[in-house]
C-alpha cells in the first residue's frame, strides 16, 4: 500500500471543484482545520482566502494560476484515470475525520461518483457536506442522538440488511439494494437512534444541521 500523502492527527476539510461558500468552508475548518484540495478544488479554496496544505489529483482542472500559488511541494500528482479525484485524495488522507466539500454535485454524475467514493474508502471516516445535507458511509454499528421528528435516509449502494431503534419506521427484515428497497425520508422517534448493518454500502443521510451528531456519532463507532 502507497504511504498516505496527507497525515493529521487533526481533521481534514477536502475541498473540490463544485460550488460551497465561505460559510460552509468555515463551518468545515471549525471541525476540520487542515485544508487539503482535490484538484481544482485548490483554485475554490484560494478565492476564500485559503491556501490548501496539499493539492491532490491528476491536475487537470486546477487554473495555472492556482499553481503558480502553492508551493510546488504540496502539489501531488495522480497520474491514473481509473478514479475520480475525491477518490484519488481520500484515499491519499491519514486522518481521523475528513469533511468533504464540493463534491455533492452541480452535475448528477459527480454527485453519484462521491456517494460511490464514500462506500469504497469507507475505511476513511468521511462526511459529505451539501447545501441542505451531510451523508456518509455507516459503519457496521452507529449511534446517533438527533431530534424526534428529523428526516434520516438510508440509502443502499448495494444489498444491504440491518437493525434499527429510534426510527418510525424499523429496518429489520429489509434487503435494501439500490435497484430495490431504498429507505429515503425514515423518521426519527427518540433521541437515541441505533443502527447495524450487515456489510458495508449503506449511506445514511441526515439534515445538515445534525453535523456534529455526525461527527460525534462516526468517531464514537468502534
Amino acid at each position: 500500500m502507497n504511504s498516505p500523502i496527507v497525515q493529521s492527527t487533526h481533521g481534514v476539510t477536502l475541498a473540490g471543484g463544485g460550488p460551497f461558500t465561505g460559510r460552509d468552508l468555515k463551518l468545515a475548518l471549525a471541525r476540520a482545520p487542515v485544508a487539503v484540495a482535490a484538484d481544482s478544488g485548490a483554485d475554490r479554496l484560494l478565492r476564500l482566502g485559503v491556501v490548501p496544505e496539499a493539492v491532490i489529483g491528476d491536475m487537470d482542472s486546477i487554473s495555472a494560476l492556482a499553481r503558480s500559488q502553492i508551493p510546488v511541494e504540496r502539489q501531488h500528482l495522480v497520474t491514473e484515470q481509473v478514479t475520480t479525484d475525491f477518490d484519488k485524495a481520500l484515499r491519499s488522507i491519514e486522518a481521523p475525520l475528513v469533511l468533504a466539500l464540493g463534491f455533492a454535485g452541480a452535475r448528477l454524475d459527480h454527485g453519484l461518483a462521491a456517494f460511490s467514493t464514500l462506500i469504497a474508502r469507507s475505511e476513511r471516516r468521511c462526511i459529505l457536506i451539501g447545501p441542505q445535507d451531510v451523508a456518509f458511509a455507516a459503519p457496521a454499528n452507529l449511534e446517533l442522538t438527533l431530534q424526534p421528528g428529523e428526516p434520516l435516509s438510508l440509502f443502499p449502494m448495494s444489498r444491504v440488511t440491518g437493525r434499527s431503534a429510534g426510527l418510525e419506521w424499523p429496518i429489520e427484515g429489509i434487503t435494501f439494494a439500490p435497484d430495490g428497497m431504498i429507505g429515503t425520508s425514515n423518521r426519527v422517534v427518540e433521541r437515541r437512534v441505533v443502527l447495524s448493518f450487515d456489510r458495508r454500502g449503506m449511506l445514511v443521510i441526515l439534515p445538515r444541521r445534525r453535523l456534529d451528531a455526525a461527527i460525534r456519532a462516526l468517531r464514537e463507532a468502534p
